[in-house]
């Protein structure tokens, strides 16, 4: 079965009206990116889903997928009729061919090489240095496969500062990579915690092929106590809004690591955490940042 794409560009104030347009006339996606997207001129957003602003970028990029059948051309132009809105002068169609998506997206994932020793392997390829810590990790509907730079930077943390045999607290566990990575780095227990149970899931089925004891559970199943070491890959702002929480979750002397962090965001974030910790950046990979804490013995007296 092939597809019909219909692409068109829109001013920033339309796009989300348009989109929910097309979808209602019988599109089976539509796509929004920034028309500037790769020019100097592009305007990036980061953050979490919800703090998505529709509009933001001046000029957007619509593409909608139809049905073959379909008249995309004719469904344009009526909706432009019907809603009063002035129609695209400017519009491509194109074929979409029908693929294998499961072997294509397959064929985008191949191993990651974290360290000389650390390596992500998806299922399906064969492992490049078999001598090597292998951490099997299928790319699914949890965030976490090792290619982005904040899990690389919490992966080399882990393997760089774990001695063996610490609790281990991965909060906002995503796919479980780091719990994973930090058993098989030579932790005690391991504990990860998410709000997404989809998150809770995947961990779980990655800890089986990977045949690692860990617990997963959502945070407000987690049990009473503290860690040697929690490590949070998430972003800025839940970061600083769950600094109390976090430092309450890590023993006197023990270490926090915390990344999902831009580096011109890292101050904001160590300023959250110094009344419990002595923290600073640890590393940086392309304009992320992670940042490694000591737990004080007593939290800072207020001024």
């Amino acid at each position: 079965m092939a597809w019909t794409a219909l692409e068109f560009t829109v001013a920033g104030d339309s796009a989300e009206a348009w989109a929910d347009a097309l979808l209602e006339a019988g599109a089976v996606a539509v796509d929004v990116t920034d028309a500037a997207a790769g020019t100097a001129a592009e305007v990036p957003q980061f953050g979490e889903p919800s703090e998505f602003v529709p509009g933001v970028w001046a000029q957007n990029v619509l593409t909608a997928l139809f049905d073959e059948q379909a008249d995309a051309a004719a469904i344009l132009a009526a909706l432009a009729a019907e809603r009063d809105w002035r129609a695209p002068v400017v519009f491509t169609l194109s074929r979409v061919e029908e693929q294998d998506w499961v072997r294509l997206t397959q064929s985008q994932f191949d191993p990651i090489r974290i360290s000389a020793r650390l390596w992500i392997l998806p299922s399906w390829h064969v492992a490049p240095d078999p001598d090597a810590i292998n951490l099997v990790v299928d790319p699914g509907l949890a965030f976490g496969t090792g290619s982005h730079p904040t899990t690389r930077l919490c992966l080399q943390w882990l393997e760089a500062h774990l001695a063996g045999g610490e609790a281990v607290l991965d909060y906002g566990c995503g796919s479980g990579i780091l719990a994973i990575a930090a058993k098989r780095l030579g932790a005690g227990t391991v504990t990860g915690t998410d709000l997404d149970p989809q998150a809770l899931i995947a961990s779980c089925a990655n800890a089986e092929i990977n045949r690692v004891a860990c617990t997963f559970a959502p945070p407000d199943a987690l049990a009473a106590g503290a860690f040697d070491c929690v490590v949070a890959n998430i972003l800025t702002n839940p970061l600083k809004v769950l600094a109390p929480a976090l430092a309450g979750r890590v023993r006197p002397g023990g270490r926090i690591v915390l990344s999902g962090i831009l580096v011109d965001q890292a101050a904001a974030v160590i300023a959250a955490y110094q009344p419990w910790f002595n923290i600073d950046v640890w590393q940086t990979d392309e304009g992320w940042a992670a940042l490694s804490g000591i737990r004080r013995q007593a939290a800072r007296p207020e001024a």
